[in-house]
Order: C-alpha cells, then sequence, then structure tokens
C-alpha cells in the first residue's frame, strides 16, 4: 500500500502566489472606496449648516429644479458679513447706510431713496441707532439679469424678504436702496444682525451662499416667467463680443488641450448655434490678440488669455465705477491700473481726480490719480477708512505695500519652533511666564484671523499648527489686506486751493519742483502758485519760499484755523501746554496745508489736534489728549494712553 501512495513532487519556480493575490485584491477595495467616497476635508465639521435658513436650503434647490435649470432668470446675490471692529465698527455699519444712499444712484442722478416693508416710512438714522449694539451686519447686493423688465424694484425686494423671514423664522430689520448709475439695475439691502429676540442672528452659510438666490431666481421667475428660447439665445450671443471672461469661455476652457483647441463640424441645429458662438467668441478674442487660428477649425489660446479677460472686465467695472466721480467732459478712458506696474517701480506721486466704488458691500474704494507725467492710474484703497480717503485734489504718494509680518507673529512664530512647530496658550506661558491674559488672548485672535483666511489650523484640543513659511504667508496676508498697495497722503489740501494759499503747501515743496513737465496738471498749478507768492511778496530764496517765511505761514494757519472755528461754533480753542490734558469728543476734520488737523471739542471749548488713520474709527467718542515732550497721545477716558504724534 505504501508504494501505492508514493508521489515525487515537480517544484516549479519559487515565486509568491499569495502577495500577487493580496495585492490585487487591496486594489479592487480601494476602487470600491473612491466610488463610495473619499474622507478628507471635505468631511470635517465645517459649521455651514448651523444656523436659520438651513431646512429651507432643499426648498429654494427644489423650486429652481421645477423648471429646466436654463430657463430660470438669472439674478447674482453677493453676501457680507460686516463685523463691528474696536471702537469704530458700529459706526461703519451707518457709513454703510449713508454710502449706499449717496448721490447719483438714481436714474435722475439725485441720492438714492431708503425703503423696506411696504407701507412703512424708513429712517435711516433711526435704523443706524437701531445697529449700535449689533455685533455683525447683513450686507446684500441683488442683482437681476433681466432688472430693467422688472421696472421698480421694491417689490420684488419686499417679496425676497418676506420669503426669507419665513425661511428663517423670524422678522428682519432691514433697509433697502435701489441703484441705477451702473447701466444695470440692482439692489442693496441691509439687514440688522439681531433677531426678532433681540439675539444675534446667526444665518446658515449655506443659505446665505446658495439659498438666497434660489429664492431671488424664485420670485423674478414667477414674475416674468420663464426664460424663453430668444431671450436664451440673445444672452449668450451678447457674451460673444465681451472684453471679460464669460460662460462661453468656460467652455473652450474644458474644450482647449494644452490651450490647443478644434471646433468640430456642426452634428444638429443646436450643434450648429453652439458652434457659431464659439468661432464667434474665438474671432473676439482673435482681436483682442488672446487667440490664434492655426487652419480650418483649430485655434490656439494665448497663454494667460483667462487672467487677461478677467483684468479686462475688472478695469471696465473700475472704469464705470470712476466715472460717476468726474467732472463733465472728463473721462477715464486710457487709465492704468496701479498693480500693473513692476514690484521694483518708484513710488508713484499724483494727485487724486476722483474715486469710485470697488467693493461696495465692503465700502471699498478705488482712486483715479494723475502722476506727475500726466499718466492717470487706478490705485485700490482698500485698506484705507471710509473717513479717511483722501479727498478729491489731494496730492498722494502710492508704492508697493512692504510685506512684513506684525509683532505678534514673531512671538507666535518664535514659540512654535521651540515647540515642534506648535502654538498653545500653554505654551505661551511656559516661553513667557509674564505675558498676561489679554496679551495672550490677542495672539489667538490673530491666529484665529488667519484660520478664516486658510493660513493657520487649529486642532480640536486647542493647539495652533505653525508651519515653517508662517512668517512669510502672514506678511503676505498683512500686505494683502490693502490690496498690496501703501497710500500715503502728502496734501490733504486740494491743489486748486493751495495755488492761493496764506500757507505752505505741497506745491512748495521739492518734490513739486522736481516736476519737470510743465503742462500737467502739477505744473499748470506750480506756475500759477509762483505767480501768487510773488504778487502777494513772500519771501523767495531760489524759486521757493524762504525758511522764515515757512514759519511764520504754518503758524498763521493754525491761528487763523482756530479762529474761524471759534466763530464758528461760539467756543474757546484750547492750546495744550507740556504735560496738559484735554477731554472732549472727536467731532470732525479740517484739512490744512500743514496737514488734517481732528476738533476735539466739548461744550465751551475745544482743541485742534493732528489727526492720524488710527484715530478715525473713534470719530465721535469721547477722548482725552495729553501734550508730552515727543507729541500728543490720546486715549479713552480712564484708559491706557496711546500715540498720536509721529
Amino acid at each position: 500500500m505504501s508504494g501505492e501512495n508514493e508521489f515525487t513532487p515537480r517544484l516549479g519556480r519559487v515565486r509568491d502566489v499569495g502577495a500577487g493575490s493580496a495585492r490585487s485584491l487591496r486594489a479592487r477595495v480601494s476602487k470600491a472606496a473612491a466610488r463610495i467616497g473619499k474622507p478628507g476635508k471635505g468631511d470635517r465639521f465645517s459649521g455651514r449648516n448651523i444656523g436659520r435658513g438651513n431646512g429651507a436650503v432643499p426648498q429654494a434647490k427644489r423650486g429652481v429644479r421645477r423648471i429646466a435649470r436654463m430657463r430660470m432668470r438669472r439674478v447674482i446675490v453677493k453676501v457680507h458679513i460686516a463685523r463691528a471692529r474696536g471702537g469704530g465698527g458700529t459706526r461703519a455699519f451707518g457709513e454703510h447706510v449713508r454710502y449706499v444712499q449717496r448721490d447719483g444712484v438714481e436714474r435722475d442722478g439725485s441720492g438714492g431713496q431708503i425703503y423696506g416693508r411696504e407701507g412703512e416710512e424708513i429712517d435711516g438714522r433711526s435704523f443706524v441707532e437701531r445697529c449700535d449694539d449689533d455685533r455683525h451686519q447683513f450686507r446684500l447686493t441683488l442683482s437681476a439679469e433681466d432688472a430693467n423688465a422688472l421696472g421698480d424694484l421694491k417689490p420684488t425686494t419686499r417679496a425676497l424678504m418676506a420669503q426669507m423671514e419665513q425661511d428663517l423664522g423670524t422678522p428682519l430689520d432691514w433697509v433697502a436702496v435701489d441703484h441705477h448709475n451702473t447701466g444695470h439695475s440692482h439692489t442693496h439691502i441691509v439687514i440688522r444682525g439681531k433677531d426678532h429676540l433681540g439675539k444675534d442672528l446667526i444665518i446658515a452659510r449655506n443659505y446665505l451662499t446658495g439659498g438666497i438666490r434660489g429664492r431671488a431666481q424664485q420670485i423674478v421667475t414667477n414674475e416674468l416667467g420663464p426664460r424663453r428660447d430668444l431671450e436664451i439665445a440673445q444672452a449668450q450671443q451678447a457674451e460673444a463680443s465681451k472684453d471679460r471672461f464669460t460662460g462661453l469661455d468656460r467652455e473652450l476652457a474644458d474644450m482647449a488641450v494644452g490651450n490647443k483647441l478644434e471646433i468640430e463640424p456642426a452634428a444638429g441645429a443646436a450643434d450648429r448655434f453652439r458652434r457659431s458662438l464659439h468661432l464667434q467668441r474665438l474671432k473676439h478674442l482673435e482681436a483682442l490678440h488672446l487667440a490664434t487660428r492655426e487652419g480650418k477649425g483649430r485655434w490656439r489660446l494665448k497663454k494667460g488669455w483667462d487672467r487677461a479677460l478677467k483684468a479686462m472686465g475688472r478695469r471696465g467695472d473700475i472704469v464705470r465705477g470712476l466715472a460717476a466721480g468726474l467732472a463733465a467732459g472728463e473721462t477715464a478712458r486710457g487709465m492704468r491700473l496701479f498693480e500693473e506696474r513692476p514690484l521694483d517701480a518708484r513710488p508713484l506721486t499724483g494727485v487724486v481726480i476722483s474715486q469710485g466704488p470697488d467693493d461696495e458691500l465692503r465700502d471699498t474704494r478705488f482712486l483715479l490719480v494723475e502722476d506727475l507725467d500726466g499718466t492717470r492710474w487706478a490705485v485700490s484703497a482698500r485698506g484705507i477708512e471710509p473717513g479717511g480717503l483722501p479727498p478729491r485734489g489731494a496730492v498722494i504718494e502710492v508704492s508697493a505695500a512692504p510685506q512684513q509680518a506684525r509683532a505678534s507673529d514673531l512671538v507666535i512664530a518664535d514659540i512654535a519652533a521651540r515647540n515642534g512647530g506648535y502654538y498653545s496658550d500653554g505654551l505661551h506661558v511656559e516661553a513667557d511666564p509674564s505675558a498676561s491674559r489679554n496679551y495672550r488672548e490677542a495672539h489667538k485672535r490673530r491666529l484665529e484671523g488667519l484660520r478664516r483666511a486658510g493660513l493657520t489650523q487649529r486642532r480640536a484640543d486647542g493647539v495652533w499648527e505653525i508651519g515653517a513659511d508662517y512668517l512669510r504667508r502672514a506678511a503676505e496676508f498683512e500686505a494683502s489686506r490693502g490690496g498690496g498697495i501703501k497710500i500715503q497722503v502728502r496734501s490733504w489740501m486740494a491743489l486748486e486751493t493751495q495755488i492761493e494759499a496764506h500757507a505752505e503747501t505741497w506745491l512748495d515743496s521739492t518734490k513739486a519742483l522736481d516736476n519737470e513737465r510743465t503742462d500737467g496738471l502739477i505744473g499748470k498749478s506750480r506756475a500759477a502758485r509762483l505767480v501768487f507768492l510773488h504778487r502777494a511778496g513772500f519771501e523767495m530764496e531760489d524759486g521757493a519760499l524762504s525758511k522764515e517765511a515757512r514759519l511764520q505761514l504754518g503758524r498763521d494757519e493754525l491761528r487763523l484755523a482756530g479762529q474761524h472755528e471759534a466763530r464758528k461754533s461760539g467756543r474757546e480753542q484750547f492750546a495744550l501746554g507740556s504735560g496738559e490734558t484735554f477731554e472732549g469728543q472727536f467731532e470732525r476734520t479740517i484739512d490744512l496745508a500743514q496737514g488734517r488737523m481732528a476738533i476735539i471739542g466739548k461744550q465751551k471749548a475745544f482743541a485742534l489736534v493732528p489727526w492720524r488713520p488710527a484715530l478715525e474709527r473713534h470719530r465721535g467718542a469721547s477722548l482725552v489728549i495729553e501734550q508730552r515732550v515727543k507729541g500728543l497721545s490720546w486715549s479713552f477716558p480712564g484708559s491706557r494712553q496711546r500715540g498720536l504724534a509721529r
């Protein structure tokens, strides 16, 4: 029997059959997991569903889907949550309401008419007073593609706000202003950050980003009906010749392979229309030197063509915004964007010709500036407080903002370097036991602001992850907050006022003397100034005011400004001596040749002090001014002092 069971095994080549099977199984499991969904950042808690209105978002989206998406009336809704900052945040709330009511926004050039619920008389001042204790404010811009067909925009706005109240489950305290000054009518809506119980109004992020637009599209579509084929075709046809990035450009970008694309022959009527649009758009891009025809149906798009189109659209928006502030006969055409200058270019010195809106939700502006050579530039004034914006005629110097991290960033980076790239309140205490709680909280607020900008990460245990490039990214973020631009006012007094001013003006400075052009605005003003000084008998040295004349003119200007305010207000001017203090309310500013001055006043007296940008957000507040050896300092009554002097 033993012989029957004997066998001789034949061994093949040595190999691991099991390993291959395991790899195959892992591959199949990985593919299945990929189809189910990849875990990652998208699974992290974002908070987008927290707040009022979250439950209404599906209804808003279902309402859009009842009609084919292409037939819905298109509405653009922009939302910004403005938060109170320091002592001047609520003042900014009022500034925004006054700004959207400014002159020139109606069809006849008059100021905007503020309105609210139907049948209610709206007082903008009382609305601003109700916002005094609000933590935040919601600002909306509602722009329907068919706004002109709607005519009066008020019923549409009121219908949207009524629907929002239903979705959010609370009455809303709101005001609105319609604007008709840009060629495309739109509505600005301001909503208080309080609900009907006086508690902070928290609206779900997904409702702000999608729900409001869905409701607005429903309302406009119900009012005008679905878009007809002709209307859709006309809208698409209009995109073919626009000097901005359009929906047709998105389609071309999807079709392109390495900036090359081929327009295939049409297969039917719909394809023929689409093909015709693509060819018309490409011919327009060819005229803009952004595309080149390489053969029948074959095209090459210039590198960066999409960025160029977006820049063109932005330039057009700036031109239209700035044009509203120009005098009759003036134009913003031919201007250049300051950010297009080389980074190492010399600072630009020029005169403010006009200003226009950059982002109306955030109350940021653009300035139109004419330089010493007569070239006009659009300059972003994003980092300037509304009250600190240089007026028309002011002389400014514009340069690229230096990329420099804050002192708090240096502290954070140092602590993180000692602790393997981590920062926390406990680690801060270990590194600096003398640091106060308020001091440490300021560093955490800084990190929280950078986190919202996507520059840092905070773990669930409150520990911050600080990357090796933290200081560089913090410096870039700091520079970008002002649009990457630094603006310094060299003369608050308008150029035309300087010509016959009994004071030392910027036109008397070496900067104006160095201007070689005599046919530009500055050159002509300088020549007129010299004629005035000669006729007035002022002492001159080498074509400029003497030192004695400059000192005397400076004293005289302050004295005359004080006398004028005293006569106007019936109060006595208080001249601060060394070590003396004066308490009063920051009332307003006046622009002199030697700089902008702030009027700090009370019932029977006032003081003139140098104005600084940091002071602007405290306009209307009570301040204590003290004269020190190195200059003036200011503080709130009972608080630590802060510097005012240079």
